[in-house]
């Protein structure tokens, strides 16, 4: 009997070879090999008699091994082995291209199961590279003569020894114990735990491995469902400080804006004023597109915080982010009284007591002034978290790009003290409904609908090659006007972008830098060498980046190159054309926020998608971001064209394809939830579900669920 948490190394027959290879999918026990799902099937249930078997057909062929040869070609110089296979309808030729060993694996006179497609060569049916496996095995077949199911795959371990594995395992495991209520299986017409892992890895038909897949990607959202509403519920229970509202220093504040709030942005500040004012913690989601004033809107609530004698933690994920906000407070809010401290790494940080009166720190002096209560706004990285919580009175956490915040993060700023602060969180990828009641569950929403009065929209334009150097001139006239340029180029090179979810941080630094470095050359020397060309990366220091955009927010340079992975969110108004290079090679709400990075200022502004790719799909997607109406539209197109996996990206949610695949499935998300919600009312605890409740906290660990 083999166990689920059982470790593959102590599965009999399964030698070092396999298990370094199975590492490497970070399959470690049989409880991940059985979670390592198909991507497809090759149905090879069609078994044919040699006789009928037609060019182009993909068959299963039972027949007995009359003869065997292996040859060297001489024109490739390949080794082939070939075998004369036949059955009481006739003869066929099975063909293997570079795999030798196999002719001493064909033992003439014994009958196998060949699967694969027929062709033709030299006038006569072949079946080139089929697999094969002997016929009438007692325990089944695993290669042939039935759906045969295709998993990922590594180097040096192919769906062939996949199979091999989870073939013996799946017939000696042991009864799994199945967590979903059976009145939840029931309504929803689900498979048994047991029966579900059987038919996803052997189904005997379509119709059930897609019952499988339905069973597994309802139960990753009824999971996901139950941790949210469990968080949701405990954070509600927990205390936090009732934060007023401060009438005098909020119109004080309002007056002092350089514009005029939306209706938008007014109603999504009194939902979070109205959050802040109650003893329960808030945990909201700002969402809006680029330049819709969502900043305005969180530094309003934090400086209505101060005004009440609370603090609030300013949070953003990069030191480039987090000065960009501290200037923005210190800007618009600079005469309210109010006093800022910026606090990022390098022992360092800057405190804005009034109107030209700022000094640098030391970052201990910092955290001292905190601790002290003198400090109403912190704003930094997370370092303004690590270490012992220098807050005197904290009441308020705001997080830009939350998403890039890890869950341990967050915990450390919500577990501290009798009391939790309120929760506000800041978007501004634009996220269908469908993600956001899913993955980001446990938030209340709120949304800017609305961009500021004035604001021009950006003329986009797809570039095609012909039209390459007719563009650059129109950039350079752009630059003689005395605007501004953004360049973005992909971050990492074609080649190397299908292995980009096995590449750690350094190596996606270095891809990204070399191809940094040829725009930039490009640019510099051949395109603009009498323009002022400068390059924004990964791998410089933070204190390079930091005065690299200030540079540029300056307009001492009038191109900058930068990556995707850098934040270019500095609001440089004179920057008038973003321009991408390979835009194909980005989602359509990644181009939208490029996008937003211009037409910031009184100047017209322009977009352009540089873009060597062909392709009714490249440009259907492309064309999408010269018509949608707003960043949401745009969102669930690129939802619909390329689906949520490369929307989260798999890697960063750590969500299964199964959960990932289903995210545009709004009926199963809701009976999913459904379930959840009723199993959470009946049984708050799940003490009377003892195994619900492990699975979903095993899901916690396993998803960084932000």
């Amino acid at each position: 009997m083999v166990r689920l948490f059982t470790s593959l190394a102590d599965v009999y027959g399964i030698g070092p070879r396999f298990l370094s290879r199975f590492r490497k999918l970070n399959i470690a026990t049989v409880a991940d090999l059985i979670r390592h799902f198909p991507s497809r099937y090759e149905d090879f249930s069609v078994i044919s008699p040699i006789a009928d078997a037609t060019p182009g057909q993909t068959v299963t062929i039972i027949g007995e091994i009359i003869k065997t040869n292996l040859r060297r070609s001489w024109r490739k110089k390949m080794m082939i082995v070939e075998a004369q296979v036949a059955d009481q309808s006739g003869m066929i030729k099975a063909v293997w291209f570079n795999q030798p060993y196999i002719k001493n694996t064909l033992t003439t006179g014994a009958t196998f199961n060949f699967s694969g497609k027929v062709g033709t060569y030299a006038g006569e049916n072949v079946i080139t590279n089929p697999l094969f496996e002997a016929a009438g095995r007692s325990d089944g077949t695993k290669h042939t003569a039935r759906l045969v199911p295709i998993y990922p795959e590594t180097k040096g371990m192919t769906s062939k020894g996949v199979r091999f594995v989870i073939k013996p395992i799946l017939a000696n495991l042991e009864e799994i114990s199945e967590f979903i209520p059976y009145e939840a299986l029931d309504e929803n017409g689900l498979l048994e735990i047991n029966e579900a892992v059987r038919a996803i890895h052997f189904p005997d038909t379509m119709e059930e491995a897609e019952a499988a897949r339905r069973r597994f990607a309802w139960q990753e959202l009824f999971l996901l469902a139950i941790a949210n509403l469990r968080r949701k519920a405990e954070l509600i229970r927990k205390r936090a400080l009732p934060i007023p509202k401060n009438e005098a220093i909020l119109t004080a504040a309002i007056k002092k804006l350089p514009f005029v709030l939306t209706g938008s942005q007014k109603k999504c500040l009194d939902q979070i004023l109205d959050d802040l004012s109650r003893p329960a913690p808030m945990n909201r989601l700002l969402q809006g597109d680029v330049g819709s004033g969502k900043t305005a809107v969180a530094a309003l609530a934090a400086i209505n915080a101060a005004g009440s004698g609370y603090q609030t933690a300013f949070m953003a994920p990069t030191e480039v982010l987090a000065r960009q906000h501290y200037t923005t407070l210190t800007r618009m809010f600079g005469e309210v009284g109010v006093k800022v401290g910026l606090m990022t790494g390098g022992g360092w940080g800057r405190i804005f007591w009034e109107r030209g009166l700022e000094s640098e720190i030391k970052t201990a002096e910092m955290r001292k002034l905190i601790a002290e209560g003198k400090i109403g706004i912190a704003v930094g990285t997370h370092a303004l978290i690590y270490g012992d919580s220098p807050f005197h009175k904290l009441g308020l956490t705001v997080i830009d790009e939350q998403h890039r915040f890890g869950v341990a993060q967050r915990a450390m700023l919500v577990s501290r003290g009798g009391t939790v602060p309120h929760f506000l969180s800041m978007s501004a990828t634009p996220i269908p409904r469908t993600l956001t009641l899913t993955v980001f569950g446990d938030l209340d929403l709120s949304v800017i609908t609305e961009m500021p009065a004035g604001r021009k929209p950006v003329v986009t334009k797809i570039v095609a090659p012909e039209k390459r150097m007719e563009a650059y001139q129109f950039i350079r006239q752009e630059v003689k006007a005395g605007r501004q340029i953004f360049v973005i180029c992909p971050r990492i090179e074609q080649e190397a972008e299908n292995n980009a979810g096995a590449l750690g941080q350094q190596e996606l630094f270095k891809l990204e830098l070399k191809s940094v470095t040829a725009e930039f050359e490009k640019l510099s020397r051949q395109i603009f060498p009498d323009l002022r060309v400068m390059m924004l990366h990964g791998k410089m220091k933070v204190k390079e980046k930091v005065e690299a955009m200030d540079t540029f927010a300056k307009g001492k340079a009038d191109i900058l190159v930068a990556t995707s992975v850098v934040e270019v969110g500095v609001d440089v108004p004179n920057a008038t054309i973003m321009m991408i290079e390979s835009a194909e090679r980005f989602g359509l709400a990644q181009l939208y926020q490029f996008r937003g990075r211009v037409g910031r200022g009184e100047h017209a502004s322009y977009c352009l998608l540089f873009t060597d790719a062909k392709g009714e799909n490249v440009q259907q997607r492309l064309q999408a971001l010269t018509t949608a109406k707003n960043g949401f539209e745009l969102a669930e197109m690129d939802l619909k064209m390329r689906g949520p996996g490369q929307f989260l990206g798999t890697r960063q949610t750590g969500m299964p394809d199964t959960a990932m695949r289903s995210l545009q499935n709004l009926s199963l998300i809701g009976t999913a939830r459904t379930a959840a919600e009723a199993v959470l009312k009946e049984d708050p605890s799940l003490t009377k579900h003892s195994d619900l409740k492990k699975q979903a906290e095993e899901m916690v660990g396993r998803i960084h669920n932000e």
